[in-house]
């Protein structure tokens, strides 16, 4: 009798161990004031079938366009990109219901917020229109402190877009101790010496400077974190980067639509597989594809295929924490495709799922 009560207290605890690992909650940033949008949805993701449903609205937010989670779930953190009012905002989440409870909101003091990451004791946005970043401490309770730090870029490029500075990004190093920002407006990466206990947390280290009108948007890194990969907006390219110790070392670069392509590429995203076995990168404008790419042994990029995103301005897109699924959020048409994705090849192919949803920018799944 033992026996059968430990056999099945073992199958259980084992059903839901599966149940965790196959259910994620995937939150969705968006823009509410061009459209059907109200804030923040969360929806029920099913990592085997790629099922979803809508379980919650986080509401009155104004533009959340950007969203990142704390390490373990329970806080989330939102721009607000709207103008001369923008500011971050903290969230405690509920990763179980999807439910979240309004803590704060700061200014950035930095228009149009664009980016926005947490390492748990610093929350630090890009704000595109201001050409600054923001670092705001975070309290015992997950809400932010007042802003503890404003770093103004300066500068412009050739393109009519780089009037001055534009703050695109501003992401982490795999070791914590920098970090990068991406300037589209100055055509320029910074890397910033990261203190995460110090009042001003970020010390200015040195700066890259890319191809004259390229405007450098979002980088990621390897997993291994020996390399890094920027796409460029204006161009589509990316540059290949080995790194170490807080240097680039350009390696490579390389287009990610045909040499004669005409009308405009705006690329937006990029991420790599959890293996670091695949890179992809997405186009905007008049592509609206999405490139994906084998990463080599040392670091470079050999093409694989370039498909459509089947939807018009693919902002954002996620690989789901099972890899078997990239989902795409579509600006222009007011949706989030899912692709299935092959894990050996790295190929995608349209699963026929879709999430209908106004405006979606960014897209985040519970780790």
């Amino acid at each position: 009798m033992m026996f059968r009560k430990l056999l099945l207290t073992a199958a259980f605890i084992a059903s839901t161990l599966f149940a965790s690992a196959q259910n994620h909650k995937l939150i969705v940033g968006t823009y509410t004031n061009k459209g059907n949008s109200e804030g923040i949805y969360v929806y029920n993701f099913d990592s085997k079938t790629a099922d979803t449903k809508q379980i919650n609205v986080i509401k009155n937010v104004s533009n959340p366009s950007f969203l990142t989670l704390s390490k373990n779930n329970d806080f989330l953190y939102s721009v607000h990109e709207d103008g001369s009012n923008s500011a971050a905002s903290a969230f405690k989440f509920n990763a179980h219901t999807g439910e979240a409870s309004f803590l704060n909101k700061e200014a950035t003091n930095g228009e149009n917020p664009c980016f926005i990451l947490t390492d748990g004791k610093n929350v630090i946005t890009a704000n595109y229109s201001g050409g600054s970043i923001s670092v705001f401490g975070i309290k015992a309770n997950g809400s932010l402190s007042s802003i503890k730090q404003h770093i103004q870029h300066t500068g412009k490029g050739p393109d009519r877009r780089q009037e001055k500075a534009h703050v695109h990004q501003v992401l982490f190093s795999p070791d914590k101790k920098y970090v990068i920002s991406n300037d589209l407006g100055e055509d320029k990466t910074y890397i910033y010496d990261y203190d995460a206990t110090a009042q001003q947390p970020l010390k200015f280290k040195t700066s890259i400077k890319t191809n004259a009108g390229s405007g450098p948007r979002h980088l990621v890194f390897s997993p291994n974190g020996k390399y890094a990969y920027l796409a460029h907006e204006f161009n589509g390219k990316i540059s290949a980067f080995s790194y170490k110790n807080g240097n680039l070392t350009l390696q490579q670069e390389v287009e990610t639509v045909a040499k004669d392509f005409k009308g405009n590429i705006d690329a937006a995203d990029i991420h790599i597989s959890a293996d670091g076995k695949f890179l992809y990168e997405s186009n905007r404008g008049d592509a609206n594809n999405i490139s994906v790419f084998t990463v080599e042994k040392d670091g470079k990029l050999k093409f694989v295929e370039t498909v459509s995103t089947l939807g018009k301005g693919p902002r954002n897109f996620s690989i789901d924490p099972s890899g078997n699924f990239l989902l795409v959020a579509h600006q222009y048409t007011n949706d989030v495709v899912i692709f299935n994705r092959n894990a050996k090849t790295g190929k995608l192919t349209d699963s026929k799922k879709r999430i209908n949803v106004g405006i979606p920018v960014c897209l985040v799944f519970t780790k």
